[in-house]
């Protein structure tokens, strides 16, 4: 189906009506049953709520702990406003899960749960065998829906982990039926099977006249919100293709030296008719330039020399969106993928695995499988864990982006005739939110008062310090030199310290030697060895896990937020210090946000200006030698 103007404006009605409904409920339901205002910013004590069940008082417990979870991590903002975002989180979560299941069905991938409502085939059998054990028709029908994200969440937590922060709330029955109406309606029915969907919905979900609103308000975005919402415009199929094409498409082309089937799949893929792929080591001979006086048609018959490209084992081809929105490069990204992976396993099985160029971390592909079958059912996994990876700094995107990729993955099963239990499990995804680390200064000192040595603590205090700013720069943060830098600093006052330890074992009097200040960090525990530096980061990690296990009941919601933000920062950095051979994007345009106009002019004193200068420029220093990037630009920022 084509997304045309009239459908678009129709799936556009469709989420403007979802979200008010929603955002009216959870604004009735947190002033009428959890004492928390989002219109004026009054917050009730927690005592005067009595008439709440067990169930409810502890949501409104964790409700409190979520708001001052948010004032922490942006003191400057008011109460009003993380209350407000509280709401508007739960219903974008909600309209997402609802939607994510809808468009389940539509792909065989879930029984009927949704598209009939009570009267769903899948809700009847749960029916049956639940009896009148879950009360009301109501109750059994929200309570099946919660097994259904129960479910999903082990592949996709990032939207159905029902504890996360953004989806405790759900909406009541009377609410729910309506808005499973909406859902149904005859006239979006036919999108639910349409990949485009998803993104379409994201970027409908904020109105136009709301980002009307902010520029009135302010010409810079003032915050990463405005950012995010400023810039949501969905990229046109056809731009997709043609940046992944040439970048993704172009670089497998010229490993396998033009012989892969993408040269006839990927139809904007720019090719000369009379390329010469040149051998390791070879240079292209030279030629004198003769343009003038040559037909068009004389000079595409000039042969093109084209540089040695190294055959790379597919797990090992990266590709980022550093602005990754609904993910619809990554969707496109997967499609070229695929062929890549199964071209990978014919030319090992024909030309062996000497073939490839491999960094250690791998065993070649048909080593690794026991046969070419085991080897197709796991290539969508592999896509996911391996190859895409994007960043964006609206949880929105985060979730829809990692649902794309998901129902894209559910697909290729589907076509290979796979069954839901024989499908492979996605451990991990690539698909991060660029936030800052936890703000509660007592929980961080309460984390690393106890890290041994205390150096390491110090280390964990400074990357907390260092992303602040996560939220409104993003993937421009450079956030892996901040770290290197730090590290090195400390690596350096280590050296002085082993150097006074040295000499005061060399002393005539070492008990009269005082020992002295030669760096800013603890290193009194730390043991003449450097191992330490290597592991620096995983010990952060493995510290952090304990923390959240070891949490009191009394502090427990409290450290499970800190630490579940804190395990978020540390993936953004994680894929910061990677490096890609491709990076697609759809940046956003214009000026950085007040909170980082300062801050982007010291990062990139070339690029400033524009925010999508400075993406170009980021990313550059992103790639792989060779790597490609392919992004939507205006002509403003190279000047």
């Amino acid at each position: 189906m084509a997304f045309d103007d009239k459908t678009r404006i129709r799936l556009q009605n469709f989420v403007s009506e979802a979200r008010n409904l929603l955002t009216e409920e959870f604004t009735r339901q947190l002033q009428n049953e959890y004492g928390l205002d989002p219109t004026t910013g009054e917050v009730s004590d927690i005592d005067s709520l009595a008439f709440l069940d067990d169930a409810r008082r502890q949501t409104a417990r964790l409700l409190r702990d979520i708001l001052n979870h948010y004032q922490a991590s942006n003191p400057s903002s008011e109460i009003r406003e993380s209350l407000e975002r509280i709401v508007r989180e739960q219903a974008f979560t909600v309209l997402n899960r609802l939607c994510a299941l809808r468009m389940a069905e539509a792909r065989d991938i879930l029984i009927e749960s949704i598209s009939n409502g009570y009267n769903s085939k899948g809700f009847q059998l749960y029916a049956r065998v639940a009896g009148t054990a879950l009360g009301e028709t109501g109750d059994a029908y929200r309570n099946y829906l919660f097994s259904i994200f129960d479910e999903f969440a082990m592949d996709l937590p990032v939207l159905f982990d029902r504890y996360s922060p953004m989806g405790r709330l759900f909406p009541r029955e009377s609410v729910l039926l309506e808005l499973l109406e909406k859902i149904n309606n005859i006239e979006i029915n036919p999108l639910w099977t349409e990949d485009e969907t998803i993104g379409w919905m994201y970027q409908y979900f904020n109105s136009a006249e709301e980002r009307r609103q902010m520029r009135n308000e302010s010409q810079a975005p003032r915050n990463s919100r405005e950012l995010a919402v400023r810039n949501q415009f969905f990229t046109p199929r056809y731009v997709v293709e043609f940046l992944t094409d040439n970048t993704l498409g172009r670089i497998w082309y010229e490993m396998t030296k033009g012989n892969t089937a993408l040269k006839d799949t990927c139809r904007y893929l720019v090719r000369r008719p009379n390329e010469i792929f040149l051998a390791r080591g070879e240079d292209a001979p030279e030629q004198e330039e003769v343009t003038e006086d040559l037909s068009q048609q004389e000079l595409l018959s000039q042969p093109v020399y084209i540089p040695f490209r190294p055959l790379k084992d597919p797990r090992e081809i990266r590709m980022l969106d550093p602005a990754c929105g609904s993910m619809h490069f990554g969707l496109y990204a997967f499609d070229l993928f695929e062929q890549i992976y199964k071209e990978a396993w014919e030319l090992e099985s024909r030309l062996g695995d000497d073939l490839f160029e491999r960094s250690g971390e791998f065993k070649p592909l048909i080593e690794s499988y026991e046969g070419q079958e085991t080897f197709l059912r796991d290539i969508p996994r592999l896509i996911i864990e391996h190859n895409i990876h994007g960043v964006d700094i609206d949880p929105r995107a985060v979730q829809i982006a990692g649902l794309s990729l998901w129902l894209r993955a559910q697909r290729s099963w589907k076509d290979q005739n796979i069954k839901q239990l024989d499908r492979p499990q996605i451990r991990k995804s690539n698909i991060v939110c660029a936030e800052p680390m936890p703000g509660e200064k007592d929980l961080l000192q309460d984390f690393t008062k106890n890290l041994k040595p205390r150096v390491l603590g110090q280390l964990v205090e400074i990357i907390f310090e260092k992303m602040e700013l996560a939220g409104e720069a993003g993937s421009l943060l450079k956030i892996e030199e901040e770290i290197e830098d730090a590290i090195e600093k400390a690596r350096e006052g280590f050296n002085k310290e082993l150097l006074r330890r040295k000499q005061a074992k060399m002393s005539l009097f070492p008990e009269l030697e005082k020992p002295k200040q030669t760096s800013l960090f603890d290193f009194t525990d730390l043991p003449d060895r450097t191992e330490f530096w290597l592991t620096a980061e995983q010990k952060i990690l493995n510290a952090l896990r304990n923390y959240a296990e070891q949490a009191e009941t009394k502090d427990g919601s409290r450290r499970q937020l800190f630490v579940k933000d804190a395990a978020r920062g540390f993936a953004f950095i994680d894929l910061c210090r990677k490096h890609y051979d491709v990076v697609l994007m759809n940046p956003p345009f214009g000026e950085f946000s007040e909170q980082w106009k300062a801050k982007a002019r010291a990062t990139y004193p070339n690029s400033y200006n524009d925010i999508l200068g400075a993406f170009v420029e980021r990313h550059l220093h992103c790639l792989v030698p060779h790597g490609r990037i392919g992004a939507i630009t205006s002509r403003t920022c190279f000047f």
